[in-house]
């Protein structure tokens, strides 16, 4: 059974003052779903009598299985960044699956559903609605949600896929190393051509090596941003594999909607 633990999730917009309003649940897979599943997480928030929140994300490169009431879904790799207003009351449990380890239960390309999100009763047919049916019925008991996914997991457990554990180790290197600047650096650490990179990633991650680099260095940023706001910039912007400073400055932009130092200013701005 999974075991819950604490957790620091990456990627949230204004990531630090969340965690103190609203702090996520995190369930850690054991046995063979270890090879495939990074988490399971749960979010929960209680806005009775209070304005409605929004809540930004800037997506990891992994599929998610979502169970929601009236917005339960298989959501592919979400490329831009991911907005979400939160009323009233409400309780979400996401599996979270390991960069191109959802390929094997799939057993299509995982790019044929990024930025998609695909109701489960369409994605896992008439399954996917009982687990559905089945997980709102623990009402917000966490572990005993979490328990109806393993099993629905475990019933569907692929054999282990080569493919999928080069594509889960590759995206964990451009995870950990911060000198994986380049599409071109990172296949031949692999031992790949570029395009046999690009293939992988296509057909098993869902989007391309050059957005994962991109991403992971953006998370990054987030957080140096959000820890000091005496950033130098410049010198952020070379560490993180940008050609300059203009270059990074336009891409958080372009992601996050603000520029970095509008960004490290926090929610006031």
């Amino acid at each position: 059974m999974a075991k819950p633990t604490e957790w620091r999730p990456k990627g949230v917009v204004g990531a630090e003052a969340i965690r103190r309003e609203s702090p996520a649940g995190r369930f850690l897979p054991e046995g063979p779903l270890a090879e495939f599943v990074e988490h399971f997480w749960t979010v929960s928030w209680d806005l009775s009598g209070q304005p409605s929140l929004v809540r930004e994300t800037l997506p990891h490169p992994s599929v998610h299985l979502v169970i929601e009431e009236g917005r339960s879904g298989l959501a592919g790799v979400h490329t831009g960044r991911f907005s979400r207003r939160l009323e009233g009351r409400g309780w979400v449990l996401g599996t979270k699956f390991l960069p191109g380890c959802f390929r094997p239960f799939w057993g299509r390309p995982v790019s044929e559903f990024t930025d998609q999100v695909l109701p489960l009763a369409t994605a896992l047919g008439p399954p996917g609605a009982a687990l559905e049916a089945a997980v709102l019925g623990c009402g917000e008991d966490a572990s005993t949600a979490v328990t109806h996914v393993e099993a629905f997991l475990l019933e569907r457990l692929p054999r282990p896929d080569a493919k999928a554990r080069l594509a889960r180790s590759i995206v964990a290197r451009i995870l950990e190393d911060r000198e994986l600047t380049q599409a071109e650096a990172v296949a031949r650490e692999a031992g790949l051509s570029l395009r046999s990179l690009q293939r992988l990633f296509q057909d098993y991650v869902g989007v391309s090596p050059k957005w994962v680099i991109q991403r992971y260095r953006l998370h990054e940023a987030m957080e140096q941003l959000e820890a000091h706001q005496a950033v130098d910039l410049p010198a952020l912007a070379l560490a993180l594999g940008f050609f300059d400073q203009a270059h990074f400055i336009k891409a958080f932009r372009t992601y996050l909607g603000r520029t970095p130092a509008v960004y490290a200013r926090g929610p006031e701005g």
